[in-house]
């Protein structure tokens, strides 16, 4: 339960674009045609998917103060190396971002043309670098739940762009005042979509109140009990004497 509450919150309620407006460069940039925005799409999701555990063990066994003493001994547990989180998620980050590169230039040449100077700028997103502060701020706990939260965010990510991708094909053939025509109706439609993805808020926290109160009324009836077993115990032993 707890992966899969993670999973739809990162997509829907912490959704990298309409929550923490990150990523916004690309977004905005590479949303003009469906194909396109599903091939940067699908890089950020692998890019996130990879990155996100790779730093959290990063995290977990190097940066975090006292981390070199789990696996070198007690000489170094007193050594912090928190200061080098940023150059190490971003070293980590531009890897993977090469890797990418690599791969889609090899195999899909017109999506690489395509993506142009955007492809290599996943290096630098800040949606990707924000996955992996965001994981370590959160402190998630285990390297399962930080693969999770990383192909959530991915996928969230590419739902935004993908929708914004498919909704700026139509809008070509719209009538929309010349004053909004392009990044005016862009950034219109991408505030009524965040307005949406909101709405998600309430998802995964309905029913708190229940549990408790059931909670709260069987302690109560306890409590009942066991003054009405003191009573009579009480009379019990007046009655004895």
């Amino acid at each position: 339960m707890e992966y899969l509450e993670l999973f739809f919150k990162s997509i829907f309620i912490d959704n990298m674009v309409f929550a923490t407006f990150l990523g916004m460069c690309s977004y905005l940039a590479v949303s003009k045609k469906v194909a396109t925005a599903v091939g940067l799409g699908a890089a950020v999701i692998f890019v996130l998917l990879v990155t996100v555990p790779l730093n959290w063990l990063l995290d977990q066994y190097i940066l975090q103060p006292g981390a070199l003493g789990k696996w070198l001994g007690e000489d170094f547990a007193s050594y912090d190396l928190s200061f080098l989180s940023f150059i190490m998620f971003i070293a980590t980050i531009a890897t993977m971002v090469q890797l990418v590169e690599i791969v889609v230039e090899k195999f899909s040449p017109s999506l690489y043309n395509s993506l142009g100077i955007f492809l290599p700028l996943i290096a630098v997103n800040c949606a990707i670098l924000g996955g992996s502060l965001f994981m370590q701020s959160r402190e998630i706990p285990t390297i399962g739940l930080a693969t999770v939260y990383g192909l959530g965010s991915g996928i969230g990510w590419f739902l935004a762009i993908l929708a914004i991708a498919a909704i700026r094909e139509k809008i070509r053939y719209s009538n929309v005042p010349p004053a909004l025509r392009g990044l005016g109706i862009t950034f219109i439609i991408t505030g009524l979509m965040a307005i949406g993805f909101m709405s998600f808020g309430g998802m995964l926290t309905g029913g708190d109140e229940e549990p408790k109160e059931e909670k709260t009324a069987l302690i109560e009836e306890q409590i009942e009990e066991n003054d009405i077993k003191k009573d009579i115990a009480d009379n019990t032993i007046k009655v004895v004497e």
